[in-house]
């Protein structure tokens, strides 16, 4: 009998550990530190952090530089932000509806520019450039087509000038041997 008692008293002892540690596991251990007191505190707006990008413009306008805009600002406000164009700038080689991305560089042609690449073209001065060929221009690098090179020319046109030719990877269909395939055959030139 002496250990049924016992084991009834080992039994109580084990069921009111556990009801004791659920207790602490699901009250805690009691106060603590009171919390902070953020009322006090500045709180910096999110939407004006999230909604602000910067670009750099230069080229054509009146205040080439550094400039902030709203987040879905487009090439036309960020000419406006610049001062607006000056008069010899040729902004029918600008796609001034294109939208801009945070750190994107737009550069604005002055007329002088824009005919010193025969008209558009890609070629000028045995140069290629990518931000002012044309999608038959394109078509004449190796491995570009008609569907990659309206791809290139939709993918400058909706986020802005390249800045590099590794710029080029961003456009679906050009991967890094395309790329080298390109590049050789611009660096002949």
């Amino acid at each position: 009998m002496a250990s049924r008692a016992t084991n009834l008293s080992v039994t109580s002892l084990g069921v009111a550990a556990l009801i004791l540690g659920g207790s602490v596991l699901w009250f805690g251990l009691g106060p603590t530190d009171a919390p902070a007191d953020f009322a006090d505190a500045p709180v910096a707006p999110t939407s004006a952090l999230i909604d602000r990008i910067t670009v750099h413009i230069s080229g054509a306008v009146r205040n080439p530089g550094v400039v902030v805009a709203e987040g879905d600002a487009r090439v036309a406000d960020i000419v406006l932000l610049a001062g607006g164009a000056v008069s010899d700038a040729a902004l029918s080689r600008v796609n001034l509806a294109a939208t801009v991305r945070d750190g994107d560089r737009i550069i604005v042609p002055s007329l002088a520019d824009a005919l010193t690449d025969d008209g558009g073209g890609g070629w000028a001065d045995g140069h290629f450039d990518l931000n002012t060929a044309t999608a038959a221009d394109f078509e004449t690098l190796p491995g570009v087509g008609p569907v990659l090179a309206s791809r290139i020319v939709a993918h400058r046109d909706n986020h802005g000038p390249f800045d590099t030719i590794e710029d080029l990877l961003d456009v679906a269909g050009i991967g890094e041997a395309k790329l080298a395939a390109i590049r050789s055959v611009l660096e002949q030139r």
